[in-house]
């Protein structure tokens, strides 16, 4: 039997005719590449390289296409376009809305990819993955890819303050170390260079066998002071800023005299200005349908395996906001001190009091999904977990 009698079906395998010219972008320093379908060319599609950065380039490349589409009787198309999410931002994307065009931003991970141990990956291909998976989103086809839901500027500039003051605070660890480092070189382990009298008692420190520091270690001890002492007064000009931030002064976002999320959440014990800014513009600023995509987004959700009579679990996700992830981790730990009488804290002494070390871990990891659920229900709802200390006004 030959089931092409007839010849091959005419729409092929890709539809294109949504109506629609449809662009991916696989954008890179030195070039971009733009890999396009117009209607009325089956399933042909053209690759165009502009130079990396140069947007002005890319519109002119989309008159080009547009003009194609007019010599093919298709006037008045919009352009549909996608790109993933990476290391450009949200800049290209915001440019594109500006100028009209339907642009999305897909996270990578969520576009299927061949298993083989060995494929081919180029940008040529990723380019072409990139456009039949706008084409299937376009479609409606379910979970098809998760398109990325980009914050406003506002929102993109306030949450780099948390991001420089955990850069801060990790390059303040390597200082101290450093300088602790060079010192028990010498047989010198009661320094402290976080005090403030650092540099007196440098001064009159001596080395284990009784000798004064040689000149050249204490001029590298003292520029290492230098930049020690210029972090800790970045380090408290962001502290200054970010306690501002938690508040609604000045805020567009809340009416006058409302609290913000961060507001709310410092009345609880056991979560502090850090936690709070740090919750609030990772992940609480967003809106979420449901618990499943809070935990989602903080990489929490579990993985399970099964297939067949395979039953088996993962573990957490971690394909989420990894600073909001590593926070709620902590914030678990010092939640079962401030808050011990929770039905939380109950629920987790319950589940580990016949376990071992590493069922403890994994039910830390349960346990902060339960939290920031219950946190975001608190700053949307104003549902307060049962048992819950707060602080006192």
């Amino acid at each position: 039997m030959n089931l092409f009698a007839n010849g091959p079906d005419s729409t092929g395998a890709i539809r294109t005719d949504l109506g629609a010219i449809f662009v991916s972008l696989e954008l890179s320093r030195k070039k971009w590449l733009v890999t396009s379908i117009v209607p009325g060319s089956g399933e042909k599609m053209s690759r165009h390289t502009v130079e990396g950065g140069d947007l002005a380039g890319l519109f002119e490349r989309f008159e080009k296409l547009r003009e194609k589409a007019r010599t093919r009787l298709c006037p008045h198309l919009p352009i549909i376009a996608i790109q993933e999410a990476g290391l450009d931002g949200f800049w290209i994307h915001r440019a594109l809305l500006q100028e009209g065009i339907e642009s999305h931003v897909v996270d990578p991970a969520s576009i299927a990819a061949p298993r083989r141990q060995r494929r081919a990956k180029t940008d040529k291909i990723d380019g072409e993955t990139l456009l039949r998976t706008l084409l299937a989103f376009r479609r409606g086809e379910p979970r098809v890819c998760s398109m990325v839901k980009e914050p406003t500027p506002q929102q993109e500039d306030r949450r780099r303050l948390i991001r420089e003051r955990r850069e801060l605070t990790a390059e303040r660890v390597r200082h101290v170390n450093r300088i602790k480092g060079l010192l028990f070189s010498q047989g010198i382990t009661h320094y402290e260079p976080l005090h403030r009298d650092r540099r007196t008692k440098l001064e009159k420190l001596r080395t284990g066998d009784g000798r004064d520091i040689g000149p050249h270690l204490k001029s590298q001890i003292l520029r290492e002071l230098d930049r020690l002492e210029l972090l800790l007064k970045q380090i408290a000009a962001v502290n200054e800023a970010r306690s501002a931030i938690v508040t609604t002064t000045n805020d567009a976002e809340f009416a006058p005299g409302e609290a913000s999320p961060a507001e709310r959440l410092q009345t609880i014990k056991g979560i502090g200005p850090d936690f709070a800014a740090i919750l609030w513009t990772e992940g609480l600023f967003r809106h979420f349908d449901n618990r499943r995509q809070i935990a989602a987004y903080a990489g929490l959700a579990p993985t399970p395996w099964r297939s067949g009579a395979i039953r088996q679990e993962q573990g957490i996700s971690k394909a989420g906001n990894p600073r909001l992830r590593a926070a709620m981790i902590q914030l678990a730990w010092l939640w079962l001190r401030h808050q011990p009488d929770t039905s939380l804290s109950q629920w987790f002494r319950e589940r580990i009091r016949h376990g071992s070390g590493r069922l403890k871990k994994a039910m830390i990891a349960a346990m902060a999904r339960k939290l920031l659920v219950a946190l975001w229900r608190y700053t949307t709802q104003g549902v307060l977990m049962e048992g819950v200390i707060l602080k006192e006004a």
